[in-house]
């Protein structure tokens, strides 16, 4: 382990500890033999997170829910997809696929390249980290899809992944989990915040463990793993490193969109604005404040309905909104309550002056953002994440009392009442549904932990607001459609059978 860390040090060090290098460091194989080359390839499979993590990524996982709606023309707001208009669809096959490629090119090369090993054994295992995670989104996102490990360098094995079919979801997750297993001590065990890492590392690999174990845990019909207990190493290993999920180690401010890479943090994506200069920066803020946004022409102060708010600024642009559903503002947050939460992640006034309804909060606000370039990092995964991922694991299992205890160590640091006691496992469950419902919202997970659960289509016809929604939604819209040119690519290997009905 020393040598490793010896080893990942010089590789931080070789890549700012960023994902801020550019996709033209990516090599041909042949040429790697150093680690330097090495990384530069494992650094292109980085490069779709900022195509897919956008506005758009966050109206399919966050605005098409029980929590929010978005009152636009999108059509992915309204879940106006099919086959032939897979919309946002298309975007995550073509770059989530692209990171696969990347990623397996990178293994590729660095197979070939003749360093030894043990060197290349952290960026092997940061490649198969970032291959898994992929593989994670796109099964999340439409369900079975193509697997492939091959590093595509000609027509033959180019004709072979085109016509690749759909695959089993628990099962590619099966073999990801495996692999990922086998590599995960290959990086240094410790907080993303005290290597200053950006990049995917060990706590990235047992969170992406975890998750992949609890999707298979709700969805293998078979039951021939045990995908809790999986679950729980993976996390409690992770709770070996980041400890107790207190105020005093973990701040609940600190989990602001704007305040970046804390000690929480276990992945972000990276974005930075610098007017009239280099700038990677995204447009998830500007539906995230309050509307209708009106600019005094002669004074030029800026409200936000009928608000200021000066902390925004008035040089921002803001868009039709993603609203609170009526069961996020008057159930999981209730106006006036203790949760510290409330006022945070929901808001009702600003500086005194109230609101005329909820509205997303200062967690996601971009301060003094020019038109729509939210500089923002985007939190993926975070510590307390997995405190309620251990909390579900734990009530799955039968282990009553750490469940509660990490459910209520979510509940005490936002300052409200503990969860009383066991009452049954499946009434511990919705709280913790719940509880994630809170503490997660606008993260670019409640999609996916509702069709995890198996009640994306009818939580979200019950609570959406948003008529044009409810008219479109059908229970196949729980994963999106394969685009059809994809089908048609494949010669008839691939299919939408669930849109089909």
């Amino acid at each position: 382990m020393k040598k490793v860390l010896i080893i990942w040090a010089a590789l931080l060090a070789a890549a700012s500890c960023s994902l801020k290098e550019s996709a033209d460091m990516y090599v041909d194989p042949g040429f790697v033999r150093n680690l330097q080359q090495a990384d530069a390839c494992v650094t292109a499979a980085y490069t779709p997170f900022k195509s897919i993590y956008t506005l758009e990524f966050a109206i399919a996982t966050e605005g098409c829910t029980d929590l929010f709606h978005i009152m636009s023309g999108t059509q992915d707001a309204q879940m106006d997809v099919s086959p032939a208009n897979a919309r946002f669809g298309n975007t995550v096959w073509e770059y989530a696929y692209a990171g696969v490629r990347n990623a397996n090119y990178a293994l590729w090369a660095m197979d070939a390249s003749g360093i030894a090993a043990e060197d290349l054994a952290p960026l092997r295992a940061e490649a198969l980290t970032l291959r898994a995670w992929w593989y994670y989104i796109l099964t999340c996102f439409f369900g079975d899809v193509p697997y492939y490990e091959d590093y595509v360098a000609d027509r033959p094995t180019l004709d072979k992944v085109r016509h690749l079919p759909r695959k089993d979801a628990v099962e590619i997750r099966r073999i990801l989990i495996s692999q990922l297993e086998a590599v995960v001590d290959d990086m240094p065990a410790a907080r993303p915040y005290d290597l200053n890492l950006q990049r995917a590392g060990w706590a990235f690999c047992e969170m992406l463990i975890a998750k992949m174990a609890m999707w298979n845990a709700c969805k293998d019909t078979a039951g021939a793993d045990n995908w809790w207990e999986k679950a729980i190493k993976a996390l409690e290993a992770l709770e070996g490193v980041f400890g107790d999920l207190t105020e005093e180690n973990y701040a609940l401010n600190d989990v602001s969109f704007r305040i970046k890479n804390t000690p929480e943090s276990i992945f972000e994506v990276q974005h930075t604005y610098t007017p009239g200069g280099l700038q990677y920066s995204s447009n998830y803020a500007a539906v995230l404040m309050p509307y209708p946004q009106v600019k005094n022409d002669e004074t030029g102060v800026c409200t936000f309905n009928n608000v200021v708010i000066p902390e925004i600024g008035n040089e921002c642009t803001a868009w039709q909104p993603m609203r609170p559903n009526a069961y996020l503002h008057n159930g999981l947050f209730v106006k006036g309550s203790a949760d510290r939460r409330v006022g945070w992640a929901i808001v009702y006034s600003w500086n005194g002056k109230d609101f005329s309804r909820s509205w997303p909060g200062p967690k996601f606000w971009c301060y003094g953002m020019i038109n729509t370039s939210d500089s923002n990092n985007y939190p993926i995964l975070r510590y307390a994440d997995a405190v309620l991922m251990l909390a579900e694991c734990y009530n799955a299992v039968g282990r009553t009392d750490e469940a509660i205890a990490h459910l209520n160590a979510v509940k005490t640091r936002a300052g409200i009442a503990s969860y009383p006691g066991f009452v049954t496992k499946d009434r511990l469950l919705e709280e913790i549904q719940m509880e994630r419902g809170r503490e997660l919202l606008g993260e670019f997970q409640r999609k996916f932990d509702l069709v995890r659960w198996g009640v994306w289509y009818k939580r979200t016809y019950e609570y959406s607001d948003y008529d044009a929604l409810k008219n479109n939604l059908r229970p196949c819209h729980e994963y999106y459609p394969i685009p059809d040119t994809e089908v048609a690519l494949s010669e008839g290997a691939l299919d939408n059978k669930a849109y089909e009905k």
